[in-house]
């Protein structure tokens, strides 16, 4: 090995222990790999059916430990500036009347790193669409669960629940792909190699085709969007190619496994984040987008989706 390619293994290796404290050590509300598959919101009574989160009247989750109405004028100041730019370029979609949307995936889905509660890109898509005027309430089913692998979300997908809400969708949305590049990482963490990543692609792929046949099964026209990764470590680490070779080598496979499946199409969001991530993306682990890194996301959906959602 030359002297380039050990000094890039040496950083690379750094990049990839940093990243693993911020993802997986910093993750209170986690769950061991053993429970990845349970229900996302379990009742009190330890039913395991799969159920989208809880929301307030106004479409926003409810924050553990924070009784209705605390912050309400805080988080409405600081949505203000997250919805603006999304609201104004839908202004001229008219939506159609009882849309279903379901929202499958990791914690891309789920909004983590959002601030405000509102479940990131899904909730600003949802508040975009009911801030129309005569558009009946539209709710998004958002499934995504922070930590899911393709094969988690496999798992997941047989729950009644996510299968049935998958049946009745007019669209999904779905984001998946980067726990199954930490998965590589955690895996091979001691003598961690770019081969590795590439020794993984193959089930990535076969995994990724199934969630795409299981969903045409159940519901054979429902258009399909797939969300692609993007390399959270670009500003600070873009003299290795090693990172950028890696996300671009799993969406160049997602877009493989799109191109087999006449109703899904690949959303990219690479070049959203890329020289941005200072500014887009969550301070507590410079991983997940922070609302404005969200707000860009849905954008981004809604130039995608908006053929499917007109009427």
């Amino acid at each position: 090995m030359n002297k380039w390619k050990w000094l890039a293994s040496i950083l690379l290796s750094l990049t990839i222990a940093f990243f693993i404290i911020a993802v997986f050590v910093y993750t209170p509300d986690s769950a061991p790999d053993s429970e990845e598959t349970t229900s996302l919101n379990n009742d009190k009574e330890g039913s395991n059916k799969e159920k989208p989160a809880e929301k307030h009247e106004d479409g926003a989750s409810q924050p553990e430990d924070v009784p209705a109405g605390e912050n309400e004028g805080t988080l409405s100041e600081g949505l203000r500036e997250v919805f603006t730019s999304v609201i104004e370029s839908a202004r001229d979609i008219f939506i159609r009347e009882d849309l279903n949307i379901v929202a499958i995936g990791d914690s891309l889905t789920q909004g983590v790193g959002d601030a405000t509660d509102n479940e990131g890109y899904v909730g600003i898509l949802e508040k975009t669409f009911n801030s129309n005027e005569g558009v009946e309430q539209i709710d998004i089913a958002n499934y995504g669960k922070r930590g899911n692998r393709t094969d988690q979300l496999l798992e997941r997908m047989d729950s009644e629940d996510i299968s049935d809400s998958l049946r009745k969708a007019d669209l999904v949305l779905i984001t998946i792909g980067a726990n199954d590049v930490m998965e590589v990482v955690k895996s091979n963490f001691t003598s961690l190699n770019y081969r590795d990543f590439v020794a993984a692609q193959k089930d990535y792929e076969e995994q990724l085709d199934e969630i795409f046949q299981r969903i045409e099964t159940l519901n054979p026209d429902v258009p399909i969007y797939l969300i692609g990764l993007y390399n959270p470590f670009d500003h600070y680490f873009n003299n290795i190619p090693e990172l950028g070779q890696i996300i671009s080598d799993y969406n160049r496979i997602s877009k493989s496994v799109i191109n087999e499946h006449e109703q899904a199409t690949f959303i990219p969001v690479k070049d959203i984040f890329a020289g941005s991530e200072k500014d887009l993306l969550w301070e507590e682990d410079h991983f997940h987008p922070n609302e404005r890194g969200y707000k860009k996301m849905a954008e981004r959906v809604l130039e995608y989706i908006r053929t499917d959602i007109e009427q």
